[in-house]
C-alpha cells in the first residue's frame, strides 16, 4: 500500500515538471524576430563613399538639406528568439517584437531571402524612377538614373527615392529646394503610378530618424497610429498617399501656403 504524500512533498513533486516547462518556455526558440531602429542614409548625399543617386542625360541641381531613408534592423531568419528575450524587448522602448513571418518569408533559406530582399529593392528603385520622371513630365528617353544603397533591401526607400530623384531635377518648380533646407525623414513603398504603400516597423523608424537629425517624418497614412505611439519629441508627422500629395504637403511646409496635413 502507497504511503500518502505531506502536502509540502505533493508540492515539491508537483512543482517538478512545472518548473521543467517553464524552462523550457524561456530557452526554447519562439517563432519571432526582435527589431531596433537601423540606419538611415540621405538620398541627396553619398552612402559609404558612394553618391546614391546618380543621375545623366539631364541638368541636375545643387540641393539642400536632407531626404533620408530609414530602415530597422532585426535579428536573422536562423536567431534563436527566447522567452526570456521576447519580454526584454516587449518592454523596452528602443526594441520590438515581431512575428517572424512578418520580416522574412516563411520557408525560406538565408540565402534566398537576402535574394528576395535585393530583388525587392531594384524593383523598387525602377518604380521610383519611373514615378519621378512621370511625376515631372519626363520620359525616361536618354535620362539616366542610378540608385545605389548598400546593404539594404526590400522596397520601403521607394518614395524617399523618388523625392531624391525630383529634387534633384527639379527641386520645388521654383528655384527652391523640396526640402527647404530641412532633415526631412520617412518612408514607403511607391508603384510607377505614384502611389504610397505601407512597410511596417515605422515606431522604430521615427526614432532612427529622430536619432539622426529629422524633424519631419513622412509615413504611409495607413501607419498613423503606429508612427504615434512613442513619437519622438521634436518630430512631425506628415501622412502621404501619393508621390503628388507628398510633394505638394512639402510644398506648402516650404512657404506657409496651403495644406499641410497631419497624423
Amino acid at each position: 500500500m502507497l504511503s500518502r504524500l505531506t502536502r509540502l512533498q505533493a508540492i515539491a513533486v508537483c512543482a517538478v515538471p512545472a518548473v521543467a516547462l517553464l524552462a523550457t518556455a524561456v530557452f526554447a526558440p519562439l517563432p519571432f524576430s526582435l527589431a531596433q531602429p537601423g540606419m538611415t542614409a540621405n538620398v541627396l548625399g553619398e552612402n559609404k563613399g558612394t553618391p546614391v543617386i546618380t543621375i545623366s542625360g539631364a541638368p541636375t541641381r545643387t540641393t539642400s538639406g536632407q531626404l533620408r531613408m530609414t530602415t530597422i534592423e532585426a535579428t536573422g531568419p536562423d536567431a534563436r528568439v527566447s522567452l526570456g528575450d521576447v519580454l526584454d524587448a516587449w518592454f523596452a522602448t528602443d526594441r520590438a517584437v515581431m512575428p517572424r513571418d512578418a520580416v522574412y518569408p516563411s520557408g525560406q533559406s538565408t540565402k534566398e531571402i537576402e535574394q528576395h530582399n535585393t530583388e525587392q529593392m531594384e524593383e523598387s528603385q525602377d518604380a521610383a524612377t519611373e514615378a519621378a520622371l512621370n511625376y515631372l513630365g519626363l520620359k525616361d528617353d536618354g535620362i539616366k538614373v542610378s540608385l545605389e544603397l548598400s546593404d539594404v533591401g526590400g522596397p520601403s526607400a521607394g518614395l524617399l527615392f523618388s523625392l531624391g530623384v525630383i529634387d534633384k531635377l527639379d527641386g520645388d518648380g521654383s528655384g527652391g529646394d523640396l526640402t527647404g533646407g530641412r532633415v526631412i525623414a520617412g518612408t514607403g513603398t511607391i508603384d510607377a503610378a505614384g502611389t504610397v504603400g505601407a512597410v511596417g516597423g515605422v515606431s522604430l523608424k521615427t526614432r532612427a530618424a529622430s536619432r539622426d537629425g529629422a524633424t519631419v517624418f513622412l509615413v504611409p497614412k495607413a501607419e498613423c497610429a503606429d508612427a504615434r505611439a512613442e513619437l519622438p519629441k521634436g518630430l512631425r508627422l506628415i501622412p502621404v498617399t501619393t508621390l503628388k500629395g507628398t510633394v505638394s504637403a512639402l510644398k506648402s511646409l516650404e512657404t506657409g501656403k496651403g495644406t499641410v496635413p497631419s497624423c
